[in-house]
């Protein structure tokens, strides 16, 4: 997995790509979120457009690393998600609770309006 980092503004947006798998994907995608959280971004676009894959783990660590950036006061939001991808993610009933943009445009306009949805496990 390879991760860049570019911000919009307020609005930090980070680009993943490659696997989102148990022991490398997952460990890359916790430390980065830590690290944004920790430094005060508040706004956070995660462009999985280049995830080719993404395991059980990389969907556990999506979710926590979502949830831990919410009790913490940062807004969490996902760019183009593509169709491997969304297929697991549709199977194991996360995608409905992700706040999902095409268009990153719309995405970095998205935080200055509703309120994001919160990723919550339960329902």
């Amino acid at each position: 997995m390879h991760v860049d980092v570019r911000n919009a503004g307020d609005v930090i947006i980070v680009d993943l790509s490659g696997r989102l798998i148990a022991g490398s994907g997952d460990v890359l995608l916790r430390e980065v979120m830590n690290e944004l959280v920790a430094s005060g971004w508040k706004k956070v676009l995660l462009n999985l457009s280049e995830v080719n894959s993404i395991d059980s783990a990389g969907v556990g660590e999506l979710v926590a690393s979502i949830k831990m950036a919410e009790r913490f006061g940062t807004m969490v939001k996902t760019l183009r998600i593509g169709d491997r991808v969304r297929h697991v993610l549709q199977i194991s009933k996360i995608l409905p609770r992700l706040d999902v943009y095409e268009d990153e445009g719309e995405a970095v306009k998205a935080f200055t309006k509703a309120p994001a949805k919160k990723l919550s496990t339960e329902g």
